[in-house]
């Protein structure tokens, strides 16, 4: 049996996981939020259309990178090469902690809080644990499906993604084919329309995970940026196609207000079946982001251990189901910690963010150096707009990272701690690796 990565993934399972992972519950939590920032009907379009185009700025040199470096990791491999490899263990390191453990531990907590709404066996017991007891049961079970086999991982994921993608369009067919609302004179008034742009960028992100697979996409060099594009391109035309459905059915004012937007629309036309068919499908929504962020996420640790001997026992790809289970093992048990110690689904997103823009922040100005420093290296694709493109996305990051240290700086502040430990681990490595080069 194969003991190390193998080009499996097509053009379309590309395309279904990226679409798979960014679109998780984000859309139907923040749209009202995210419509009260953007001020007007055509703001809610616009504020959509230019976080999709934000995103894909920063897409476009993941696909730079990921096709001039076809390695398993991603971000691992970008940042190593272009700062040194201490960086790229840091970022090994906060994904093993930090990072993809939170956003696993996100998306399940989504999954359990609708899962709850559809059916809760432990409701009115003294039981007041059943959103976490659903979030582990997510985790080790798409764990299990994943340590399993790369096609059973990857054809979860495709059906995950088709069934998803399916019930956007029945929300929205639902909520045009029900006559509009009359407008309301109340409205729940205005966030900041930096606020409201942060959440956009929240819904659309996951772009980057191709790159943590690409040594096993067919055909990389044309796959990867065809995957990036056709993704985004998908997950943009359904995001605007759900906000102009709900612009429809509810008014401006009436998505501003919203607590339960998608069944709220849906209710219009369908009052009696939509609380459960929407908690339903974002059940499914949600569980198709958990699917993918532990299919991709298992690929950095196994980079990371592959190269760093104090990791050594997630670098191995396993000889009979030839997936890195050792990593994906590890992952799923640091998550089911999170959800237990965490508790919710906020505290999860705040664990993670102002490290998530950190590297972004990295990987996007890696493409501006590594041209610089490896300008030998075969580049298939190279990042149109450059450099002008990388420059805005960075931009970007840095604002981000600055609004969630402001937001909660002490929890940004634990984060940081937690990826500061990484440092003395890297040194550690590194005897390890001399000691055991070093004759006896």
């Amino acid at each position: 049996m194969t003991q190390k990565p193998t080009p499996q993934l097509s053009l379309f399972d590309s395309t279904c996981l990226i679409v798979g992972i960014i679109i998780g519950a984000g859309i139907y939590q923040m749209a009202p939020d995210i419509a009260r920032g953007a001020g007007s009907a055509w703001g809610v379009l616009g504020i959509w259309v230019l976080g999709g185009l934000l995103s894909l700025c920063g897409a476009l040199g993941y696909a730079e990178l990921a096709t001039a470096y076809p390695h398993e990791g991603g971000d691992y491999v970008y940042l190593g090469r272009a700062y040194g490899k201490w960086a790229g263990f840091l970022f090994g390191w906060a994904q093993m902690a930090i990072v993809r453990p939170g956003d696993i531990a996100v998306m399940a907590f989504a999954f359990a809080t609708y899962a709850c709404a559809v059916w809760d066996p432990l409701a009115g017991s003294a039981f007041p644990y059943g959103q976490q007891c659903y979030a582990v049961l997510a985790t080790v079970a798409f764990t299990f499906i994943n340590v399993v086999g790369v096609r059973e991982g990857k054809w979860t994921q495709n059906l995950l993604t088709s069934v998803k993608a399916l019930g956007l369009l029945a929300i929205v067919g639902a909520a045009f084919l029900a006559p509009p609302q009359p407008p309301r004179a109340e409205t729940a008034g205005q966030l900041p329309y930096s606020l409201a742009l942060i959440f956009v960028l929240f819904t659309y992100g996951g772009w980057n995970e191709m790159a943590y697979v690409a040594a096993e996409v067919r055909n990389p060099r044309r796959n990867i940026v065809r995957a990036l594009v056709l993704g985004m391109g998908a997950v943009m035309g359904l995001y605007l196609a759900v906000n102009g459905a709900f612009l429809y059915a509810l008014g401006y004012e009436g998505l501003t207000g919203s607590k339960a937007v998608a069944a709220d629309a849906v209710s219009v036309a369908l009052p009696r079946v939509a609380g459960g068919l929407v908690s339903a499908l974002i059940c499914v929504s949600a569980l198709g982001a958990v699917n993918g962020l532990i299919f991709t996420g298992a690929r950095i640790s196994y980079a990371v251990g592959a190269d760093h001997p104090l990791f050594r026992f997630v670098g191995r790809w396993h000889a009979r189901f030839g997936t890195p289970a050792a990593a994906l093992l590890l992952q799923g048990a640091i998550t089911v910690t999170l959800i237990i110690v965490l508790g919710s689904f906020v505290d999860a997103v705040l664990y993670t963010a102002a490290t998530v823009y950190s590297f972004y922040l990295g990987s996007t100005l890696a493409v501006i150096v590594l041209r610089f420093k490896e300008p030998h290296v075969e580049r298939p694709y190279r990042m149109l707009g450059y450099p002008l493109t990388p420059l805005v996305f960075a931009g970007v990051c840095a604002f981000l990272i600055y609004s969630a240290v402001v937001y909660k700086p002490w929890i940004a502040l634990v984060s940081c701690g937690l990826l500061a430990l990484g440092l003395p681990l890297w040194l550690a490595s590194n005897r390890l690796a001399r000691h055991q080069s070093s004759p006896t």
